[in-house]
């Protein structure tokens, strides 16, 4: 398929041959340290594999002597087992911006004097957000359809959480909520502007939220477990983002249904037991 492009890409510790579509979307990449071709879009398997059959020499590197003694291969973790408060598959997109509004926020007085005086509070930031992230939630769960699951609030150590959890045939995506109602944003290789304020830290968070999950999953899984991270904007006016951004998916909250048709990566058994590891509270304690 002569118009797939072959880009090269080197960021943090990575040397990449990515092969896009004419609209910048990756379909596979080479690794060219190990010489590993993964695709990322089954469809173009075949023309991705040709367009990069040319650099498979001089990709892979000379391999390193043999240990004397090969280390054991990593014991997998059981699985805790599974209460209905530990259970994540039922909590609501939300949740954890909930349960802090419910808790710490002001009381239902208080709230309905603030609307009527339209007098603005420190919550507000909050209420915005738990909105955002009900919103994509709604539009992730169309994709359950399709042998996607959903988790939603993963908490992690240090009272942050994911926002969002897809586990799917497509791959495992750590999806990041942000809500900018009117506003512009635009999105580079390393930051995130809202109208052309300052640089905001998303794509870094959402980098380091993927290798936490990665982690997780693959102690509990015993195979390897990419996982993606995805930047989703709600209520924004307009979205601008550079053609080399490769490593991080960025959508507005409609588009997010993009994700949905994805497929090639794990097999149904691997869907399933990543999606049994990851609803556990108890597997996030030492993310």
């Amino acid at each position: 398929m002569s118009d797939l492009k072959v880009t090269v890409w080197k960021r943090y510790g990575h040397d990449r041959l990515y092969v896009n579509l004419p609209n910048g979307v990756a379909v596979a990449f080479l690794d060219r340290h190990t010489g590993k071709v993964t695709i990322l879009r089954a469809e173009y398997r075949t023309a991705a594999t040709e367009a990069l059959v040319q650099y498979l020499p001089a990709a892979v590197e000379p391999a390193p002597p043999p240990l004397s003694s090969a280390p054991p291969p990593p014991k997998v973790r059981p699985l805790p087992e599974l209460g209905r408060e530990d259970d994540l598959a039922l909590w609501p997109p939300g949740k954890a911006l909930r349960d802090k509004l419910l808790n710490e926020g002001p009381g239902p007085t208080e709230r309905l004097v603030n609307r009527l005086l339209r007098r603005r509070t420190e919550w507000d930031p909050w209420r915005k957000g738990l909105a955002g992230e009900k919103r994509v939630g709604r539009e992730l769960r169309r994709l359950c359809a399709g042998g996607w699951f959903v988790l939603h609030s993963v908490p992690l150590p240090r009272k942050v959480d994911i926002d969002h959890l897809l586990i799917g045939p497509g791959g495992v995506f750590s999806i990041n909520t942000k809500r900018h109602p009117g506003k512009d944003v635009w999105v580079g290789d390393d930051v995130v502007k809202v109208n052309h304020g300052k640089p905001q830290p998303y794509l870094r968070k959402s980098r380091a939220e993927a290798r936490r999950v990665q982690r997780v999953l693959e102690r509990y899984c015993g195979f390897e477990v990419p996982v993606t991270p995805v930047l989703v904007f709600v209520d924004i006016r307009r979205l601008d983002k550079v053609a080399t951004l490769l490593d991080v998916r960025v959508y507005e909250e409609r588009a997010v249904s993009a994700l949905g048709p994805l497929t090639g990566v794990f097999q149904p058994e691997q869907v399933r037991q990543l999606y049994e590891a990851a609803r556990r509270k108890a597997v996030w304690e030492n993310a």
